[in-house]
C-alpha cells in the first residue's frame, strides 16, 4: 500500500509524525498542516512507501502529552460564523418607483423613493409612510413630512397604497376600515420587497402614519414589533375594540402626534361612524398614551410637556420611549418629522 502526502509549510519531523499518527489511530498535526490524497506520487514524482519513512521520536513516559480541547471547546484557528449583510446590485438609482407585489390572488402596490445620497454600499434605514383614508401612496409622498428631513441621511422610504373600502381607500386596522385583507402581512412583505433590491439595515425599520395611516402603524406595533424598530402614528389613536388585543412582543418605542382642534379622530375618544357599517370608539389621545405606556411597562409619570407640546415616559422596559406630542388646535397633521425622526433613529432592534 502507498500514501502520497501534500505537505503545506511543514517540517519533515511534521510529516513522519503525520504517517504513523494514523497507523497508530490519532493525528500528530494541525489539518492546514498535512492533506492526505489520492494521487500515487509524491511532490516530486516519485512514490512514497511507508517502509522508506523512519518511525517518530517516542515521548518518554514522564512528558505529558499535550491537551486536546474537547470537541465542544472552540479552536482559536477557526473563525466564528459571522452573519454579513450583502447589499444588493445594481445599485438603485434615486427617485420615486411604483413598485407591485402578488399578495395571495391580489396585487399590491406601493411607491419606493430613494433619495439623491444613497450609495447603495452601507445599509439605511427604511421608513414605511402609511397614508390616511381615501389617500394613496402618491398622495403620501406628495404631502409627508418625512423626506425633508429623513432624505439627507440617506433613508429609504415606502409609500404603501391601501385598498378600496365604504369610505375610500383605507387600511384594515381591526373593526375598520376594509374587511378581507391582511394588511400586516402586506406590511411585511413590502419591507422584504424593499430589502431584496436596496441596501436596508433590518435593525432600522420604521413605521409612520396619518388618520387611518396611523391606525394602521398602531396595528404594527402590536402585531409585527419583531420587524419595526419604533412608530410614529399621527391622528389616530388606540381602539375600544380591539386594544385587548394588542399585545406587542416586545417593548417598542411610540411617538404619536395628535391635534385638539376639530376631528374625525376626537383628541378626548369617543365613538365614530366616519366608515358606514364599522362603528369604532377612540379611546382619546391621553388615555391611548397611558395605555401604551403601560404595554410598555414604564413607570412614574410623564414629564411636562416640552416647546413641542411633547410628553414623554422615559423609565420603560429596554430603555423605549412612549410620547405624546399635542399640536394646539391642530387638525389631522401628519406630525413633526422634525421632532419623531430623531427619537425614532434612536432605536432598534
Amino acid at each position: 500500500m502507498k500514501v502520497a502526502w501534500l505537505i503545506g509549510g511543514v517540517r519533515s519531523g511534521c510529516l513522519l509524525l503525520a504517517v504513523f499518527a494514523i497507523l497508530a489511530g490519532h493525528g500528530a498535526c494541525l489539518r492546514t498542516d498535512v492533506y492526505a490524497v489520492t494521487a500515487p506520487s509524491n511532490l516530486d514524482g516519485g512514490d512514497v512507501a511507508l517502509s522508506d519513512v523512519a518511525p517518530p521520536e517516542v515521548v518518554p513516559p514522564d512528558v505529558a502529552p499535550p491537551e486536546v480541547a474537547p470537541p465542544d471547546v472552540a479552536r482559536p484557528d477557526v473563525a466564528p460564523v459571522v452573519d454579513v449583510l450583502v447589499c444588493p446590485t445594481p445599485v438603485l438609482a434615486a427617485g420615486d418607483t411604483t413598485m407591485t407585489l402578488q399578495m395571495g390572488s391580489s396585487k399590491r402596490s406601493y411607491l419606493l423613493h430613494i433619495p439623491s445620497v444613497y450609495r447603495g454600499a452601507t445599509p439605511a434605514p427604511l421608513i414605511l409612510d402609511f397614508h390616511g383614508i381615501g389617500s394613496s401612496g402618491s398622495d403620501e409622498r406628495d404631502t409627508s413630512p418625512y423626506p425633508a428631513v429623513t432624505d439627507p441621511e440617506g433613508v429609504v422610504m415606502a409609500f404603501p397604497d391601501g385598498v378600496v373600502g365604504p369610505a375610500g381607500t383605507a387600511w384594515n386596522v381591526g373593526h375598520c376600515c376594509v374587511t378581507g385583507v391582511d394588511d400586516v402581512a402586506f406590511a411585511k412583505a413590502v419591507v422584504e420587497s424593499v430589502q431584496r433590491i436596496a441596501c436596508i439595515d433590518p435593525a432600522r425599520v420604521y413605521a409612520v402614519g396619518v388618520l387611518t395611516g396611523g391606525g394602521m402603524v398602531y396595528k404594527l406595533a402590536c402585531d409585527a414589533a419583531d420587524v419595526f424598530a419604533a412608530v410614529a402614528p399621527a391622528a389616530f389613536d388606540l381602539l375600544k375594540e380591539n386594544v385587548d388585543a394588542c399585545k406587542p412582543s416586545r417593548a417598542i418605542t411610540e411617538i404619536s402626534f395628535r391635534g385638539n382642534g376639530p376631528s374625525r379622530v376626537p383628541y378626548a375618544g369617543g365613538a365614530s361612524t366616519a366608515v358606514p357599517g364599522m362603528g369604532i370608539t377612540f379611546l382619546g389621545a391621553v388615555v391611548t398614551f397611558q395605555t401604551w405606556a403601560g404595554l410598555d411597562h414604564c413607570t412614574g409619570t410623564a414629564s411636562q410637556e416640552d416647546g413641542h407640546g411633547c410628553s414623554s415616559y422615559s423609565g420603560c422596559a429596554d430603555g423605549v420611549e412612549v410620547t405624546l406630542c399635542t399640536k394646539q388646535g391642530g387638525l389631522e397633521d401628519p406630525g413633526d418629522a422634525t421632532v419623531a425622526w430623531p427619537v425614532l433613529k434612536r432605536h432598534t432592534l
